[in-house]
């Protein structure tokens, strides 16, 4: 049987994004709306001509891509900003998502959504939602490990974020990621789709 559409949420540093390899692996089909946005404002991505005529030349960065850090700093600093790039990428994201959707060739789709519980929109696609949650300490270490990231970065883009306790309340089901070895999470990941499948 095959399990319905999935959203799958956390906030930075949680997990999300290895939890969605292990359901591609399981045999979903992943609908990445991140990896949407960064085609999408990547050198001649879709979105490059609409932002550089909302935020001027200055957020296009030397590569022609565009200036993720200014342009998160912008959005930090200015609730208009954020509205703005909203404006730009949601309805392309929305309409990316729905083709690659429609390749899932009958397996189930995983939507790897970010932003998935403060969008009712998202939610409505789904049947299901999944939420990996950790502590924001663990969020914390997770982030300063990437190139370019430190604290006050990382707990700047976790205040922005729907808080723990309101991605939990949307949720079906809640992976815990703390302190848990991959072999772990694994299991976890692996025992929810079985019982998902079973469900239907």
């Amino acid at each position: 049987m095959v399990v319905g559409a999935i959203g799958l949420t956390g906030g930075i540093g949680s997990g999300k994004s290895t939890v969605a390899r292990l359901l591609v692996g399981l045999g979903a089909h992943l609908v990445d709306t991140d990896a949407i946005a960064r085609r999408l404002t990547a050198r001649g991505g879709a979105a490059m001509p609409a932002l550089a005529a909302a935020f001027g030349a200055e957020a296009v960065a030397s590569d022609g891509a565009l200036d993720r850090e200014l342009m998160r700093r912008l959005v930090f600093a200015d609730a208009g900003a954020k509205t703005r790039l909203e404006a730009v990428l949601h309805p392309l994201i929305g309409a990316e998502a729905r083709r690659e959707a429609a390749l899932a060739a009958g397996a189930a789709v995983v939507y790897d959504v970010p932003l998935l519980t403060e969008s009712s929109h998202w939610r409505t696609r789904v049947q299901r939602v999944l939420v990996v949650d950790c502590d924001e300490a663990t969020q914390v270490a997770r982030v300063v490990q990437r190139p370019g990231w430190n604290e006050a970065a990382a707990r700047a883009v976790i205040a922005q974020q729907a808080p723990r306790r309101q991605r939990r309340a949307i949720a079906d089901a809640v992976i815990h990621n703390d302190g848990l070895t991959l072999a772990a999470l694994a299991d976890e990941v692996g025992a929810l789709w079985s019982l998902w499948q079973a469900l239907g």
